[in-house]
């Protein structure tokens, strides 16, 4: 079909150049003037291939996102990657806001861009609760409630292998975190973490742990109160020890020990126990400042907590610190 139109507009300029009256032409193949005056130009201009036709397609697309906007994108997303950040489409969007790059393309824009140039990266499902449900403890305000988790044995990377673990805890409404590494696992070694982590983040009012013999006592006395609990209960805080084997009940401290190993442990060599302190006090800093969330707003944990006014110090008074200690 397609060599017969080529034929047929061959054809019809040949008759045109033998003298042949246009409206003949057309009316025996069925064409306006316009269609047999459009080949006879393709024709002088001088086209090996003028009988041919060529795609109606517009040379340019108002649509489609200008070339500097794609570099920028990817720039920003390879900018992010090597800072350890999140580096999906909304992080990229938030980025660019930040940067004041306008025009600010569209999710879908960043997505298809990004799936364009192989800049994808798959991710894992949520967790998928099961069970009895379980009441859920108040966000509304900073250090209302804490999620924490011990996370271990993990190793240095030094002369020998020296395991440590790491007391890892997330301020539920705005996304702080604290980090406090310790090399025993003890109920001593426990409460002095929380103790480190409170200075920073400040004193919640709920903290909620897993069943971690560290966290709620001894198997040898299962019946007393662990150290932790003590504590808690001495600064007028309510633990909470979510159901055994559920541990998506602290999915939003689950979540950050995530990101904790991939983003810390899995790209930072550190080969003494001053490193390990130093560098979990960076990740702990560069995470509150530079992460940024879709709960939150696209602000970074900092930012909300900015942007509640509310005061982060929540410390117990002098006179409790002495009866304590």
């Amino acid at each position: 079909m397609k060599k017969d139109m080529q034929q047929e507009r061959i054809w019809a300029v040949q008759r045109f150049f033998a003298g042949e009256k246009p409206q003949s032409i057309c009316a025996s193949l069925g064409h306006a003037r316009s269609w047999l005056y459009k080949w006879i130009e393709r024709f002088v201009s001088d086209d090996p291939l003028w009988y041919q036709g060529k795609s109606r397609q517009p040379l340019h697309n108002a649509q489609r996102t200008p070339a500097e906007i794609e570099e920028i994108i990817k720039m920003v997303r390879l900018s992010l990657y090597n800072q350890g950040l999140f580096c999906g489409a909304q992080a990229i969007r938030w980025e660019m806001q930040e940067l004041g790059i306008q025009p600010s393309p569209s999710l879908r824009t960043i997505n298809r861009i990004l799936r364009r140039h192989d800049l994808t990266n798959r991710r894992t499902g949520r967790y998928q609760p099961k069970g009895k449900s379980y009441p859920v403890l108040p966000a509304d305000l900073p250090n209302q409630t804490h999620q924490a988790d011990l996370v271990g044995p993990c190793y240095l990377k030094g002369k020998g292998p020296i395991r440590f673990y790491s007391l890892n805890a997330v301020d539920i409404t705005t996304g702080r975190c604290a980090l406090q590494p310790a090399f025993s696992c003890s109920g001593q070694n426990v409460i002095d973490g929380f103790w480190a982590i409170w200075k920073r983040m400040g004193i919640p009012k709920h903290i909620q742990v897993d069943n971690e013999m560290s966290f709620f006592g001894s198997p040898t006395h299962p019946r007393g109160m662990g150290p932790l609990i003590r504590l808690c209960l001495h600064h007028h805080i309510e633990p909470w020890f979510i159901p055994p084997a559920e541990p998506w009940r602290n999915g939003v401290v689950e979540k950050f020990n995530d990101h904790y190993e991939q983003k810390f442990l899995n790209k930072v060599t550190i080969h003494s126990q001053a490193e390990l302190l130093h560098a979990s006090l960076n990740f702990e800093y560069k995470h509150n400042s530079r992460y940024r969330y879709s709960k939150l707003g696209g602000k970074t944990p900092l930012q909300t907590l900015a942007a509640l006014n509310k005061k982060n110090c929540v410390f117990p008074s002098r006179s409790r610190l002495l009866a304590t200690h």
